[in-house]
């Protein structure tokens, strides 16, 4: 069964026709066997049989009319009425072995048995390929050989060439149409799969509607229905956390003012500070909710993009290098992939003191990578940094880093553009971050 699912075709499209050619092989096959047997091999036989009698007939008349002149009025009617030449050779006799038969295919066999049928005690010698359409027959007779040349239509049956071009012209106008038939169903599945692709590679499919049979409708009509609800369910996301966001923005205004008010002690500078920490995680947060959404992919430029962002840090005293690469266009959603980047460029410098950026174009998919020379992440616990409001560092310093987002959200805008981020340790020694998209 292995072996047998390997040899089918892997496309729907493939076995549609499959199923389609098969049965039309096989009753090709079943057709053509019965009308050989039934038909072409009965009437071949039949030709056959009837110039075996006519020579048999200028045999027996050659015996029964012995004037010279009128064997030549009888050959001469038989060439006129019965398409077959006559010349006698007195005194020859055939070499080798006779009957003396050049098979060379159904019809020599067929004509062989109706000479040796139809002229029993005598020995003959057949060539069928002459190569000038002819036919010759040389018989052995008791005072010389005599030769028989006839056309090769006297053997053959045109019908059956009409037949077989009936056939199998009516079978490759059938299958044309069930070609057309099959590329016109299978092009509905075939957008919708594209479509379903897009959407997972957080791309827009405007254009897409339902369309083919009930079914695949049917199918396609769900699609845009589960598409629509996470649309929603993400908006009522980014929604509620921007109440929650504003509502708990508005006590901690609130205890900030409060805190101004109070005489500058060792206990408000600490509550001050708890304050900014849970300010900046609740940034963080809503950062973190609001992801993507409402930002369309578009098609960028991403060596642009990345020499924008190395271009960035720089300027802000990082030690960003970006080496050579070759122009690569993919659409996303420009401002949320920046984020990423900058969230991986960030963490990357805050650890470590040379960062290089590189991208790379692999078979259905881009490849971008940050590499560090810092300390990097064990692999055991490479997993644990990308779970929200996660960090390495157990003292919380917000000096020492940020509330724990960074690569949370990073993982978060790749996988929704239909990738992913993997931690790899680097050549530099310290971490590497691929990011790895689909082309």
């Amino acid at each position: 069964m292995r072996a047998l699912k390997r040899i089918l075709p892997k496309s729907l499209f493939g076995r549609w026709l499959m199923l389609l050619v098969t049965p039309l092989v096989l009753l090709q096959i079943v057709a053509a066997s019965v009308f050989y047997q039934g038909h072409w091999d009965t009437v071949t036989r039949r030709l056959a049989l009837g110039l075996a009698g006519d020579i048999a007939l200028l045999i027996d008349a050659r015996q029964l009319i012995p004037d010279a002149v009128m064997q030549d009025r009888l050959r001469f009617l038989a060439a006129r009425h019965m398409q077959v030449t006559t010349r006698f050779s007195p005194g020859e006799r055939l070499a080798g072995e006779v009957p003396n038969v050049r098979f060379y295919s159904i019809l020599d066999n067929m004509l062989a048995q109706a000479v040796a049928e139809k002229m029993p005690n005598l020995g003959f010698d057949i060539d069928t390929r002459r190569g000038d359409s002819q036919i010759e027959i040389r018989i052995q007779l008791p005072d010389g050989v005599l030769y028989v040349q006839t056309l090769e239509k006297r053997l053959f049956s045109t019908t059956s060439y009409v037949f077989i071009m009936w056939m199998v012209g009516t079978s490759v106008i059938l299958l044309g149409v069930a070609v057309l038939f099959l590329r016109n169903q299978i092009r509905p599945i075939r957008q919708l799969a594209e479509a379903a692709d897009a959407f997972g590679k957080g791309r827009d499919v405007p254009g897409f509607r339902p369309a083919g049979a009930t079914e695949v409708r049917r199918a396609s009509a769900a699609f845009i229905a589960m598409k629509k609800r996470i649309g929603r369910q993400i908006a009522q996301r980014t929604e509620m956390l921007a109440g929650v966001s504003h509502d708990l923005r508005t006590p901690l205004t609130r205890m900030k003012l409060q805190l101004e008010m109070l005489p500058a002690e060792a206990g408000a500078n600490d509550l001050k500070r708890d304050i900014a920490e849970m300010e900046k995680m609740i940034a963080g947060y809503l950062a973190f909710a609001r992801g993507q959404d409402g930002e369309s992919a578009v098609p960028t430029d991403l060596p642009g993009l990345l020499d924008d962002v190395a271009a960035d840090m720089r300027r802000h005293g990082g030690d960003v290098t970006l080496r050579p690469m070759a122009p690569t266009e993919l659409p996303i959603r420009p401002t949320a992939f920046r984020r990423c980047v900058v969230n991986l460029v960030e963490n990357a410098l805050r650890h470590a003191a040379k960062v290089e950026i590189s991208l790379t174009r692999q078979p259905g998919s881009v490849e971008i990578a940050i590499d560090d020379n810092g300390l990097g992440i064990p692999p055991e616990r490479r997993e644990e940094v990308f779970r929200p409001f996660h960090r390495l560092d157990p003292s919380r310093n917000p000096s020492t880093g940020g509330v724990g987002l960074g690569l949370t959200i990073a993982r978060d805008v790749v996988r929704a553009h239909g990738g992913d981020i993997l931690l790899l340790t680097s050549p530099l020694g310290g971490l590497r971050a691929l990011l790895r998209l689909p082309t």
